[in-house]
């Protein structure tokens, strides 16, 4: 953390004050997507109901080309049983692991759909790749709201803040909520390690910074997941940590672990890492805030696979 990091520090006031004041403490409820290892999260203000909905997972068959929307209703019906109002949908990042349900959520729930504004930097990458044509707009108008770092953000009357934590890819926000940190594909559980950064527009050494720069907010900072794999010699899926827990435990990037050491073993992982199984479908589609593409002449949409291109 520099002298100038603003938004740190703002991001520091508020968890304090969430600390010191029970009412700026979001409620959370976590759905675990086994088929994905994703988490989805619905947090919301007690005080007023509103509500904003992390990371969401539409269920997607790869071998026949399906979509359904089990994963999803399992979140509109608590919503809807806790009478909550959604005021956002939010992507930590275009995932490459699962298919976002943002417009099914959207359509039944209503919220904006925000990710941070350089997801125009991986539209124009993942454009070319899927030679997606001129009819494809790179510049983010897919989403209703891109988010800077530092952009105020709130539900009800928790305060929130949005923090830019590239290095997995370029678009990568972390969004804080009271006390709570949602932080996307950064870390893992301590025992688990951290994220790759081998996808295009990735960097071990912006993820290490990224990841440090998360670790000086106060200790007691609740950390939320996106994902969680089951470590070797643990039973259970977890996806709650806190950044003290990271800052002693984690077993890529606990205090003492400097950028170089974390780079070197970092790039080594990861190029024994297979592909994502469903990353053509789903970044193909989330760069399309969660949409299909246009279906043709015969009224099918397509997903394409580009052929030795990767």
């Amino acid at each position: 953390m520099t002298d100038t990091d603003h938004s740190l520090l703002r991001a520091t006031e508020i968890i304090r004050r969430a600390k010191a004041e029970k009412a700026q403490r979001p409620s959370i409820a976590g759905f675990f997507d086994e088929a994905t290892n994703t988490v989805t999260y619905v947090v919301h203000d007690p005080a007023t109901c509103e509500a904003a909905i992390i990371d969401s997972v539409l269920d997607f068959q790869a071998a026949s080309g399906r979509t359904s929307n089990g994963s999803a209703d399992l979140v509109v019906e608590y919503v809807r049983k806790h009478d909550l109002t959604v005021t956002w949908i939010l992507e930590t990042h275009a995932h490459a692991d699962h298919i976002s349900a943002a417009p099914y959520l959207q359509e039944r729930l209503g919220g904006k759909l925000g990710i941070g504004r350089d997801i125009i930097r991986v539209q124009e990458v993942f454009g070319k790749l899927f030679n997606a044509g001129t009819d494809f707009e790179r510049d983010g108008s897919q989403f209703d709201q891109l988010f800077d770092d530092g952009d105020c953000i709130s539900i009800g009357s928790i305060e929130g803040i949005a923090l830019h934590v590239p290095g997995h890819t370029p678009a990568d926000m972390a969004f804080i909520f009271g006390d709570a940190a949602f932080v996307g594909d950064t870390v893992f559980m301590p025992d688990f390690g951290t994220a790759r950064a081998d996808f295009p527009g990735g960097d071990a050494g912006e993820l290490y910074r990224s990841i440090r720069r998360l670790l000086s907010l106060p200790n007691e900072t609740r950390l939320f997941l996106c994902h969680d794999y089951k470590a070797p010699g643990r039973d259970e899926y977890a996806w709650e940590t806190t950044v003290k827990q990271q800052r002693e435990e984690n077993v890529h990037v606990r205090d003492g672990v400097t950028e170089e050491e974390f780079v070197a073993m970092r790039t080594g992982r990861d190029k024994e890492l297979p592909m994502p199984k469903l990353i053509m479908p789903s970044v193909q589609v989330n760069i399309r805030g969660g949409r299909l593409p246009e279906p043709e002449e015969n009224g099918v949409s397509y997903i394409k696979i580009p052929v030795n291109a990767v």
